[in-house]
């Protein structure tokens, strides 16, 4: 972490509660980056943004780590109330970061609403593909094939691509990277800070304790491997047949 950075950060709560090989460390630096980069150039004040997260490993990336105003709430709650304070503080920036099962599972709902409405929110999912904290369960972005807790034999179900869920309800601004995308992802949560209405990042971020255990991906390295094989741009995607698609992860902006 950059020490210039060390200024967001409530250092008491160090060392990280994030696994070893864990993403959301780098997805973290990557949003205070966007943060400070606008904030340098006046385009944003730290001290008017709320950050509101749900349960799970994704949820500790704005509480306690921010030195901000946070709201560590229910389970699939985050984007319900994040649009309570916009409602009664439209002063402020709201930010949501939470992971795929607390936004995409049980808070599904809330998503799509929030986005059919285009709420001045951005929403920041940290996809690792299961459910991270609570047992390695299987979640609704978790690869077909895929080995969890509960889904001893492969999972059998298609996921979620929560990138085309969000921008059917046309929401402003949607995209996804990886945390090996550092530069354009931090370009994308300075576009999405500085967007009027609703705006979604899908961040996918390995999860080495959980899923990449049962799934021979046993350090961030073997992640970056096997995401290097399977990611492509969003723009090659347009002209791939679905079959083709299969099991790749289209990152970049979603018109």
């Amino acid at each position: 972490m950059s020490r210039h950075l060390y200024k967001y950060l409530r250092e008491e709560v160090f060392p990280t509660p994030f696994c070893p090989g864990c993403g959301h460390g780098i997805l973290l630096q990557a949003i205070l980056r966007a943060i400070d980069e606008l904030s340098t150039s006046g385009h944003l004040d730290f001290t008017k943004m709320v950050f509101v997260s749900g349960i799970g490993c994704g949820a500790w990336i704005p509480s306690p780590h921010f030195k901000a105003d946070t709201l560590h709430t229910l389970h699939g709650r985050a984007i319900a109330y994040a649009t309570g304070v916009c409602l009664t503080r439209p002063d402020l920036k709201v930010v949501v970061i939470s992971g795929d099962g607390d936004l995409a599972a049980i808070g599904g709902n809330h998503l799509i609403h929030a986005a059919r409405r285009n709420l001045p929110l951005v929403v920041i999912c940290a996809n690792n593909s299961i459910y991270g904290m609570t047992g390695g369960q299987v979640s609704p972005t978790t690869p077909e094939g895929c080995l969890t807790e509960t889904t001893p034999f492969g999972n059998e179900e298609r996921p979620f691509d929560l990138c085309r869920l969000v921008k059917s309800c046309e929401a402003d601004y949607v995209s996804r990277w990886t945390v090996f995308h550092t530069k354009p992802l931090i370009k994308a949560i300075v576009k999405a800070l500085t967007s009027k209405g609703f705006s979604f990042i899908d961040v996918i971020s390995p999860c080495v304790t959980q899923f990449g255990r049962r799934n021979r991906l046993f350090s961030i390295y073997d992640y970056f491997q096997e995401i290097k094989k399977v990611v492509i741009s969003y723009e090659k995607a347009k002209v791939m047949g679905k079959g083709d698609l299969k099991g790749k992860i289209i990152i970049g902006e979603y018109d």
